[in-house]
């Protein structure tokens, strides 16, 4: 069976690996998991993994400086969240690569590439890969934004990690928040009032003491016949109240 190990400094994303690696290839052993790059580089001289699953961004080691020293000892793909410019130039260098959170669909066509390796050796790092990953190093690896990058979230029975950037609003109740994205509606329960000191607010507008927009959904503003003001949110029937205290977000609109 082939065997691999996972390095990533948040739990949650290697539990969310490990489960997603085993839904589109069952075959695949996980016989080890790191918390930093130093931890990963010990795991792989221990347990010869012929994969290993290297976050980019990690204390200690980072990502790519593990890789480095890891060498042809196993074969490396690499775990990041910086789609904006990275895969391109993972594409370009041929590098493996699985973006967070991980999708099913786009997992499987890493585990595809992958596969066909298994009967090559590890390829160390070539100077052209290394020169390639020096150029993304600086925005990679700088410190982590204050705010939050993902909101863990309950579907049925199921838990989610949902990029903040991909959620339209956030509305609470006396209970729950609702959580709502253009493909689905999901459910927290931590209130509107601590969200709003979390998220960035140049992406998140809180626009009633229940609710916060993702300004770049908000299709336009409209009153109804009792003079409320309501937030229109572009490919959703939804309308959102607006506060009177929070009119002064619109006036540029």
């Amino acid at each position: 069976m082939p065997t691999a190990i996972i390095a990533d400094d948040e739990r949650l994303m290697r539990d969310q690996l490990r489960m997603r690696l085993g839904q589109v290839w069952p075959e695949l052993e996980i016989i080890g998991e790191a918390k930093n790059g130093d931890e990963a580089v010990e795991l792989v001289d221990q347990l010869k993994p012929d994969f290993t699953f290297l976050d980019i961004r990690m204390p200690g080691k980072t990502g790519m400086e593990a890789a480095a020293v890891i060498g042809n000892k196993s074969h490396i793909v690499f775990v990041t969240a910086y789609d904006a410019y990275a895969v391109e130039a993972f594409e370009r260098g041929a590098v493996d690569y699985v973006l967070k959170p991980p999708e099913q669909e786009r997992l499987q066509i890493t585990v595809d590439r992958l596969k066909t390796r298994l009967a090559t050796p590890a390829a160390d790092m070539n100077a052209s890969v290394t020169a390639m990953l020096s150029q993304l190093a600086e925005k990679i690896t700088a410190p982590k934004p204050s705010y939050l990058q993902w909101i863990q979230a309950s579907i049925g029975q199921d838990l989610r990690m949902i990029p903040v950037e991909e959620i339209l609003f956030f509305r609470s109740d006396e209970k729950y928040t609702c959580v709502q994205t253009e493909r689905y509606e999901a459910l927290i329960r931590k209130p509107v009032r601590d969200l709003a000191e979390e998220l960035d607010p140049a992406l998140f507008w809180q626009i009633h003491r229940a609710t916060l927009v993702n300004v770049n959904a908000i299709e336009g503003v409209t009153r109804d016949i009792r003079g409320r003001h309501l937030v229109m949110i572009k490919g959703k029937p939804d309308k959102l109240e607006v506060s009177r205290s929070f009119l002064h977000l619109f006036k540029q609109m």
